[in-house]
């Protein structure tokens, strides 16, 4: 059996080392490469070592890419580097699994036109947890019976884009099921600027970054004496790797744009 030989970018954050720990444990996956722009000289001498095998960290992927040529580039970045490592992965005809958020809608459209013309697949997951996707769901299903609602997002506090491409995701799937847009209240001001968070749309968005927190999110749907509120909570970021894992093998099967791992479910 061939094996999927996979290439992770960010591969010294959090999400990075639980993706590497979990590609390993997978029999038809192979690890062909590490790469974080971090220096790693002084604490790890370039290398990082998982169970009896040490693995070189590049710090330029496409040399990565070169050097080992993979099959998926899993990317955990950061929203000013996932675009363009993106690119440089299609480019070379290697599929994209992207977990970073962030990416506007005019780079969305780039990666789309450069998969199709590659013959290749990527695919943009805001959340790899089933039970996010089901929040998202379910959300978009109540969304036909209550106009009005607003999303609360929390996050740790390294969390650099806000709103977090969850928000923006849910708000989006609420939209399309929303029948009845709420009247906007024409008496409301803020006193301070971005009290009432972002506007997704006719959907308002708020976004909590505290340390301690992990990801979060519940949508609240009010009624006339009644609300209804659908919450998901990641306690540990092992949840997201059976999505990672699953989008992973499934990508090389696909050709272009797969927005939300729902898509691939």
């Amino acid at each position: 059996m061939k094996k999927i030989k996979v290439v992770i970018a960010g591969a010294l954050g959090k999400m990075g080392q639980e993706t590497m720990q979990a590609v390993l444990r997978e029999e038809d996956l192979e690890l062909a490469a590490l790469v974080d722009v971090r220096k790693l000289d002084e604490l790890y001498n370039g290398t990082i070592v998982s169970g009896k095998e040490v693995f070189t960290v590049d710090t330029d992927l496409n040399q990565a890419i070169q050097r080992t040529r993979p099959d998926v580039l899993i990317d955990f970045t950061n929203p000013q580097s996932v675009f363009s490592n993106a690119k440089i992965a299609l480019q070379n005809g290697i599929s994209c699994v992207l977990g970073t958020t962030g990416l506007n809608d005019i780079e969305i459209d780039q990666l789309e036109k450069l998969a199709a013309v590659k013959e290749i697949g990527v695919a943009i997951i805001p959340n790899f947890a089933i039970g996010a996707v089901l929040m998202m769901k379910f959300a978009q299903e109540a969304a036909q019976y209550f106009s009005d609602v607003e999303i609360i997002e929390l996050h740790h506090d390294q969390k650099l884009d806000a709103p977090s491409g969850t928000a923006i995701k849910t708000a989006a799937m609420i939209n399309e099921n929303r029948s009845l847009k709420a009247p906007k209240n024409m008496k409301e001001y803020e006193k301070l600027a971005g009290a009432r968070g972002g506007d997704g749309n006719g959907v308002r968005i708020h976004s909590v970054r505290l340390p301690g927190l992990v990801a979060h999110q519940e949508v609240i749907f009010g009624g006339a004496g009644q609300t209804l509120t659908i919450r998901h909570d990641t306690i540990d970021r092992a949840c997201f790797m059976p999505g990672v894992i699953m989008v992973t093998k499934k990508i090389i099967h696909h050709r272009g744009l797969i927005l939300g791992m729902e898509n691939l479910l």
